[in-house]
């Protein structure tokens, strides 16, 4: 099952998430030349820089209409010009944006994988989304023994070989979500960010650092954005929330 179809165009009209819905909007990185320089001249110095250092240009490519995609939803939020958003970073490199007439309650997050980019947007909640492209390998029971639990290390083992992949990503996702959200990333410890991998469940975080009281504080939403691909968005806060589903375009 996908929920690719969820994806629909976004309203002219376009307003930020409240306190009471999430954005999640899906962007396609490989797009015409012909746009990939209309958006790479709307990145600061410093992106265009980073572009740069990509050696291949599909990688290189790939980025600039990602941050060009990013530049462009929040332009359409602050009711700005994409070139005029202006991001603060974080010691770990987390972007956000600069503190400037209560922009700063906007949240975002982005992440990419092959030819496919998701943004999570919120309103004065932390979010963190992650984007996998469902790849088969080998040592997916390997990987999840060095960075999973052992309980949820064991869970994938009892998996039939067919489900294995799934809840492997299923379990990554959840995690890097996390991470993301509070800034961690790659650098925060995996296998302290417990998740559900029991396929007939919901997707939740069951425990950070053994302590599933602070788990219940976060909420995961795991779903199919595309066909091979599988995301996880974490969401801080207890508060009911509604996810609204765009397809970035350049256009309206």
């Amino acid at each position: 099952m996908t929920d690719s179809s969820l994806f629909s165009l976004p309203p002219c009209n376009l307003c930020s998430p409240s306190s009471k819905t999430v954005h999640l909007w899906r962007s396609n990185l490989d797009v015409p030349i012909e746009r990939v320089r209309e958006l790479a001249t709307i990145l600061s110095d410093d992106e265009r820089a980073r572009a740069e250092r990509f050696y291949f240009e599909l990688h290189r490519n790939r980025f600039i209409v990602s941050r060009g995609g990013l530049r462009t939803i929040l332009g359409r939020y602050l009711n700005l010009k994409p070139d005029r958003v202006q991001f603060e970073y974080s010691s770990r490199g987390k972007p956000k944006l600069a503190e400037s007439g209560g922009a700063e309650k906007l949240q975002f997050n982005v992440s990419h994988s092959q030819d496919l980019a998701l943004y999570g947007f919120s309103c004065d909640r932390a979010i963190g989304v992650d984007l996998e492209y469902l790849r088969r390998f080998d040592d997916a029971q390997n990987i999840a023994r060095r960075f999973f639990s052992a309980q949820e290390s064991a869970i994938i083992d009892s998996l039939p070989e067919e489900e294995k992949i799934a809840a492997f990503f299923r379990g990554w996702t959840g995690k890097e979500a996390y991470l993301k959200a509070t800034g961690e990333g790659l650098a925060g410890s995996l296998d302290a960010v417990e998740v559900s991998l029991v396929p007939s469940e919901p997707v939740r975080l069951l425990a950070l650092n053994g302590d599933s009281q602070a788990a219940a504080r976060w909420h995961l939403h795991s779903f199919i954005p595309a066909v091979d691909y599988i995301a996880t968005v974490a969401i801080e806060g207890h508060l009911q929330f509604t996810i609204n589903n765009y397809q970035f375009i350049l256009d309206c």
